[in-house]
């Protein structure tokens, strides 16, 4: 448990305090501007005279033209969105631990009764271990409820799950219907080793292969990979190649258009495949 702990990441100090202070910047820019945009009233009794005895009001009471305060608000607007996007991935890693521990918490329950099937309706190990590959291509231990046979891949090696597979067990297919196989992968993204959405994790032969037959493939790898994620709930389970193409282009476009609203989405499509069943094998 202290392990776990230990490799959360939650935002810096340092972090935290170059926030407060961009964000103070930007704040105190925008009062300037507010301010200076406001008229001026002239008293000819203080106005300050020029050497020809003239009054000088050219630049008193005179609000900022319409293009230069749509300019000044365009580039405030611009700052705020680009500080935005480069403090989103610590946002999105906050609401991961945040809504892992929830998660775990809450499907006690659930997780307990699926153990006690597990153990009572086949042998071998309540968890299923397998070696996956993450940010940047490194590799980490994946947790999932075990619905398959022991030594499932002894005589086959490694190979994609296929519709009505004989090596999952008949619990094993409760548990992949309804998704409560994933769960304990709450675990990985408390570690910081997934993500709640992003492309679905590989096992490393797979991405060796997959890598030489489709060029973008290692790009995918950019962010922490997820339990759920666009190719997820847009996609069946992979079963050629071409499936693998389709779901890259997806996983890059999510990657392109990150953000908090596009997981909200997400989340909700998520919540529907569960209820639904769609996509389990």
């Amino acid at each position: 448990m202290a392990k776990v702990i230990k490799k959360i990441k939650i935002f810096s100090f340092k972090k935290k305090a170059f926030s407060a202070a961009l964000l103070l910047v930007l704040c105190f820019t925008t009062v300037l501007t507010i301010a200076q945009a406001q008229p001026v009233s002239v008293d000819p009794n203080s106005a300050i005279f020029t050497s020809q005895n003239k009054v000088d009001t050219s630049h008193r009471g005179r609000a900022p033209e319409p293009s230069t305060i749509a300019l000044m608000s365009s580039g405030i607007l611009a700052a705020f969105i680009r500080f935005a996007r480069r403090r989103f991935d610590e946002f999105k890693r906050g609401f991961d631990v945040i809504m892992s521990i929830v998660g775990l918490i809450l499907s006690l329950p659930i997780v307990a009764l699926a153990i006690i099937l597990i153990k009572i309706s086949s042998r071998g190990p309540i968890l299923f271990r397998q070696t996956r590959v993450g940010r940047d291509g490194e590799s980490f231990e994946l947790f999932k409820l075990r619905t398959m046979v022991c030594d499932a891949e002894k005589q086959t090696g490694p190979v994609w799950a296929k519709e009505n597979d004989p090596r999952v067990t008949s619990v094993g297919k409760f548990l992949r219907k309804s998704h409560v196989d994933e769960i304990p992968q709450l675990v990985n993204v408390l570690k910081g080793e997934m993500s709640l959405i992003g492309p679905r994790p590989e096992r490393p032969e797979f991405v060796f292969k997959l890598s030489q037959e489709i060029g973008d493939y290692p790009k995918r790898l950019r962010i922490r990979p997820g339990i759920t994620g666009l190719a997820q709930v847009k996609h069946s389970y992979d079963a050629s190649i071409r499936d693998v193409r389709k779901k890259v282009k997806l996983d890059l476009l999510y990657i392109k258009r990150m953000c908090f609203l596009t997981d909200l989405r997400i989340l909700l499509n998520t919540v529907t495949v569960v209820l639904t069943g769609r996509g389990a094998r």
